[in-house]
């Protein structure tokens, strides 16, 4: 429903300086977006070109290696490096530009090279290769450390942004958020960040929100995964049903509370998670032949 709710303020927002929504929607919707563009990498990368001693010889300046420009770009495809398609009815269908085989800028500017390598070929290196390729580059180098994080070390740095996923432009996103200063004051609000990504790319997912929870930040995700579900600090369990079924709160509290409440799918489910969980841990304090040591948790924080 569009009406409004039955509340009149919102108390405790001194306790943020910013609300930042990260979700799945396109980090552009052209080519010429791509991860090094939006995390702000490619400025960094142009400059590092322009300073080189050819391109100063020649009068090169960092928009000579823009693909937004005239100058140093292929002008058959406007530094796109593909050719755009209309088929009216269907969907547009991109073709590899016939003048610079997609490397997106003219024969000049392409002579300029780093350790042997254009910046065409910079932008087709994974972000993990790129990382490498300019360690000794801070700038350029913590970026692409930052993607590397989100588990994004195996896109291109110059991968268009028509060809990623809903879940790697969310993770785009938050790679540009982690690179700015932080304050430990802001709310992410995050919808269900895990959708397609493979265990690995979760786990790694949730030791960068778990560190942005340790420097005082708040994060509210909207998840059915039980991997993230399990590790959060407090759950609010909507239902009891999905769709026009739901919309009540069934269940609050820590995840192990949660799991004990018999009105909750939620926690059918999570309690079964759970207890595996600790029968490995008991297993795993078996093998190694130590005696079983109680420690109190610490207490969990409440957002």
């Amino acid at each position: 429903s569009d009406a409004p709710a039955p509340f009149d303020r919102i108390e405790g927002l001194e306790h943020f300086d910013k609300v930042i929504d990260i979700d799945q929607s396109p980090i552009g919707r052209t080519p010429r977006s791509n991860p090094a563009t939006y995390t702000g990498a490619f400025g960094p990368i142009r400059d590092w070109y322009a300073g080189l001693p050819e391109a100063k010889a020649r009068g090169y300046g960092p928009g000579r290696f823009s693909f937004n420009v005239k100058g140093g770009r292929c002008e058959a495809c406007q530094g796109d490096g593909v050719i755009k398609i209309e088929m009216h009815f269907l969907p547009d269908v991109y073709v590899t530009c016939d003048v610079c085989k997609g490397k997106r800028y003219n024969r000049e500017t392409l002579e300029i090279v780093f350790k042997g390598k254009s910046i065409s070929d910079v932008l087709d290196m994974t972000v993990e290769e790129a990382a490498n390729f300019f360690k000794v580059v801070p700038p350029i180098r913590d970026k692409m450390l930052t993607l590397e994080r989100v588990g994004l070390g195996y896109v291109k740095v110059g991968q268009p942004a028509t060809t990623l996923s809903g879940g790697e432009a969310q993770r785009v996103k938050l790679s540009k958020e982690l690179a700015k200063r932080a304050t430990g004051k802001t709310l992410y609000i995050l919808d269900e960040p895990t959708t397609g990504l493979h265990f690995e790319d979760t786990r790694k997912l949730l030791e960068v929100l778990q560190e942005l929870v340790e420097t005082g930040n708040t994060i509210v995700v909207i998840e059915h995964n039980l991997d993230v579900i399990k590790v959060a600090d407090w759950i609010l369990d909507f239902g009891p049903e999905g769709g026009d079924g739901g919309g009540e709160i069934v269940a609050v509290g820590t995840p192990e509370q949660v799991a004990s409440n018999p009105a909750s799918w939620t926690g059918k489910y999570l309690k079964e998670v759970l207890d595996r969980h600790e029968t490995r841990r008991k297993a795993r304090v078996a093998a190694l032949g130590t005696p079983e040591v109680a420690v109190a948790k610490p207490a969990r924080k409440r957002a």
